[in-house]
């Protein structure tokens, strides 16, 4: 595995099983804490660091960030040639550490969304990986906690012995959280974003064939034009825009 700048953000260069292998080897081992934290960054995450000094710090002090978009994956083949096969999507990165945590002892904390949102999901996880035991939840408060908060969430998923906290406060909230406590906790921190109610049930996820040709921002829009129209308007906007400037560079960088 290696690494690359995408507009500032440093990408993993990996797959799915390289990436599990590894959040699976950093879970269990006797590191403590474990200082070890994974997001799957989509163009959203990547232009909110883009714009936003302080977020990028944060973002790049994440251990592993792979990329969670096809935009993402054909811009890293393009300026780094870096041949990547497919994405790695944080819903299905989910599931791939899920299905790799049964039977080996890992154990699960789920951090962020709603009460009823995690009750759901940790049914899901019971009925579909039952060898997982899921330690504990915890719900978002939907706004900055408090140092006692703070506090007290760490302790409460220290108590619990978590291994892997999945974390779906969504972005950039999420990648703030987990660059903020991976110093603290001794569990490997994942942020999923939407995995939490993609696979709650709350929200149906694109179908394939718009995932494999990047369009899953225009499903997800048309569900939710009136929380998500800024977000796309912005950033799919500047995303491109700095594509082109790049595309334009590279002859004359070479």
């Amino acid at each position: 595995m290696h690494y690359e700048l995408l507009f500032g953000i440093r990408y993993a260069i990996t797959n799915y099983q390289e990436a599990c292998s590894l959040i699976i080897e950093k879970a269990l081992s006797e590191d403590n804490p474990k200082q070890f934290a994974v997001s799957p960054l989509a163009v959203h995450g990547l232009i909110e660091g883009y714009k936003n000094e302080i977020l990028k710090s944060q973002i790049n002090t994440i251990n592993l960030v792979v990329p969670d978009g096809q935009p993402i994956k054909w811009a890293l083949n393009y300026f780094h040639n870096a041949k990547l096969k497919d994405r790695v999507y944080g819903p299905t990165l989910m599931l791939h550490v899920l299905e790799s945590s049964q039977g080996n002892g890992v154990k699960i904390f789920l951090y962020g969304s709603t009460e009823k949102t995690l009750v759901k999901l940790r049914n899901f996880i019971n009925e579909n990986y039952p060898s997982v035991n899921v330690v504990g939840i915890q719900a978002d408060r939907f706004r900055e906690a408090t140092q006692q908060e703070i506090e007290t969430d760490r302790k409460t998923i220290i108590d619990s012995k978590a291994n892997i906290v999945f974390v779906g406060r969504g972005c950039p909230r999420q990648e703030r959280w987990v660059a903020d406590n991976k110093d603290f906790l001794p569990a490997v921190l994942i942020a999923v974003g939407a995995a939490f109610d993609f696979h709650a049930g709350n929200v149906s996820q694109a179908p394939s064939w718009m995932q494999r040709n990047g369009l899953e921002w225009l499903y997800r829009f048309a569900k939710e034009p009136k929380r998500l129209w800024k977000r796309y308007l912005f950033t799919n906007t500047v995303f491109v825009g700095l594509c082109l400037i790049h595309a334009i560079k590279k002859p004359f960088s070479r």
